[in-house]
């Protein structure tokens, strides 16, 4: 059987990570222990992830005319993802993100857009030839929300299950148009942002869900770290779905991978409740590594972490079945 097929639109960065002993408090100085650029964005790290868990993945964005740039195409086509679709903008700069990273593994981020603030809607439909009908959509929001909306617009019509990653999550409610993703997947404090409502508590989580579908979400997914993910939708209510204790080293990837692992599962037809439990494995693994795109854990990774899981619960069947996407 040949790869499921995963299309990711959306960011292509570098990452320019500090390791620090505790974050900074404003207007502190603190000596770093580690600096590395290292190649991310939630899309471009999202693509690498979908890969190394074996789908085939095609990656439209935009990078600069800059040796960033071609270093940032170089290493997806590097772990096997195809770039045809990633334009190169004159005169711009790559996007880059700052970032700290503490001794406990938690990161404060500062991005700077570059090339993905002109990813355009145009950029994205003229390849609609090249997609295919099936599969499934990965989209996030380091790039125009018009082009997001374009990007699930054009996944509709191609027949694609649709994954919104909203983060960075905008100052103002998500637009109708963007809400229309078959999948939204907030973390705790995304989840938060967008409905007011505080979701480091299960309760809170469960609100925030709700209300989330009361605004036109069809499903939703709360990544919330050490506590797993809650899956909420109309039909099968609230699911808690645990996550994998693991040693925790940097956290930036994990919502990439949780992202990813979760689209790869819907390709695969697996049950909904079994494709979020697929993506805590990979969430999980992500964070046992520093960096984004090199922490990205392979297919053998999650598939042994998972029946590692499954044997010490003595249980095949973590989950009551659901439908398949």
């Amino acid at each position: 059987m040949p790869p499921h097929v995963v299309v990711v639109v959306g960011s292509i960065n570098m990452d320019l990570v500090v390791r620090v002993p505790r974050l900074p408090r404003p207007g502190e100085t603190l000596h770093a222990r580690d600096f590395r650029a290292i190649p991310g964005g939630k899309g471009a790290n999202q693509a690498v992830a979908a890969a190394r868990l074996g789908a085939r993945v095609t990656m439209i964005g935009k990078v600069g005319d800059d040796a960033y740039g071609s270093r940032l195409i170089e290493g997806l086509a590097g772990e096997g993802v195809n770039v045809e679709h990633v334009a190169v903008a004159p005169g711009c700069p790559s996007g880059q993100a700052v970032i700290a990273v503490d001794d406990a593994g938690q990161n404060s981020i500062m991005v700077v857009p570059g090339a993905n603030q002109l990813l355009t809607p145009d950029d994205v439909l003229r390849h609609e030839d090249a997609i295919g009908f099936g599969g499934v959509m990965l989209v996030q929001l380091e790039v125009p929300l018009e082009t997001v909306a374009a990007a699930l617009q054009l996944a509709r019509a191609k027949e694609f299950v649709t994954i919104l990653d909203p983060a960075p999550a905008p100052d103002a409610a998500l637009p109708r148009d963007l809400l229309c993703a078959d999948f939204l997947t907030p973390n705790q404090s995304e989840a938060a942002a967008l409905t007011g409502i505080d979701s480091d508590s299960t309760e809170g989580a469960e609100r925030a869900a709700a209300t989330l579908r009361e605004s036109g979400a069809r499903l939703v997914v709360v990544k919330r770290g050490a506590d797993g993910a809650l899956l909420s939708s109309s039909s099968r209510g609230n699911i808690s779905v645990p996550t994998f204790p693991v040693p925790v080293v940097d956290t930036t990837a994990a919502g990439d991978a949780f992202n990813a692992g979760l689209a790869v599962a819907l390709a695969e037809l697996r049950t909904i409740p079994n494709a979020v439990h697929f993506a805590c494995a990979a969430g999980a693994l992500a964070t046992t590594r520093p960096g984004a795109q090199p922490a990205m854990p392979s297919r053998a990774e999650v598939d042994d972490l998972m029946a590692r899981w499954l044997k010490a619960h003595k249980s095949s069947k973590p989950f009551p079945p659901g439908d398949s996407c």
